[in-house]
C-alpha cells in the first residue's frame, strides 16, 4: 500500500533548448523507450510539443508480451524548466512523473521524479519488491544510455570529479 519514488538524475552536454526540444516532443518517449516493451501510440499527436491537457494513450507489453492499455495527461508545463505526465487509466493506482531540466555549466541536469502506486494492496508492494521496481530501473538505464547516444555522454570536470 505504499507509495514508491524513483528518482534518477542525468547530466546532457547540450544546451537547455536542445535538452528541451527533444524531451518535450511526445512522439520521442518511443525512442527512450526499450523496444521490448513494443510501445505503441494508439491515439494522434498534436502539434510539435507537449501542452498541459494533452492525453496520450499507449499500448506496452511489460509483462509476457501481453498488452496494456495506459492513458496518461500532461498536467503541467513550464517551458524550458518541467512538465509532468499522470496516469489517468493503466496499470498503476497512482503514476505522477516529474521531468525537471536545468541549465548548469556544460550542459543541462535532468531530474526524473516518479511518484507510483501499484493496485492489489501489500500484493502489489510485493509485487514492486519482486518485479516492478526492477523494471522500472532498467527503463531508465536504458533512457540514460539512449540519452547518451543520441547526445553524447557527459563529461566531468576537475572540479566535479573531486
Amino acid at each position: 500500500m505504499a507509495v514508491h519514488v524513483l528518482k534518477t538524475i542525468q547530466k546532457l552536454p547540450v544546451s537547455l533548448e536542445e535538452a528541451w526540444s527533444f524531451f518535450s516532443h511526445p512522439k520521442n518517449l518511443a525512442v527512450m523507450t526499450p523496444e521490448y516493451l513494443n510501445l505503441r501510440f494508439t491515439n494522434e499527436l498534436y502539434g510539435d510539443e507537449m501542452y498541459p491537457g494533452q492525453v496520450m494513450t499507449y499500448k506496452v507489453k511489460p509483462i509476457l508480451g501481453i498488452p496494456l492499455f495506459w492513458m496518461t495527461e500532461i498536467t503541467h508545463v513550464e517551458p524550458g524548466k518541467f512538465f509532468v505526465d499522470e496516469q489517468r487509466f493503466g496499470p498503476y493506482s497512482l503514476w505522477h512523473h516529474q521531468h525537471h531540466f536545468r541549465e548548469i555549466p556544460g550542459g543541462v541536469e535532468m531530474t526524473d521524479l516518479v511518484h507510483y502506486k501499484l493496485p492489489l494492496g501489500f500484493l502489489g508492494d510485493l509485487g514492486n519488491r519482486l518485479f516492478v521496481r526492477r523494471q522500472l530501473e532498467e527503463i531508465f538505464r536504458f533512457r540514460v544510455h539512449k540519452v547518451e547516444e543520441l547526445f553524447g555522454r557527459w563529461q566531468a570536470s576537475v572540479k566535479e570529479a573531486r
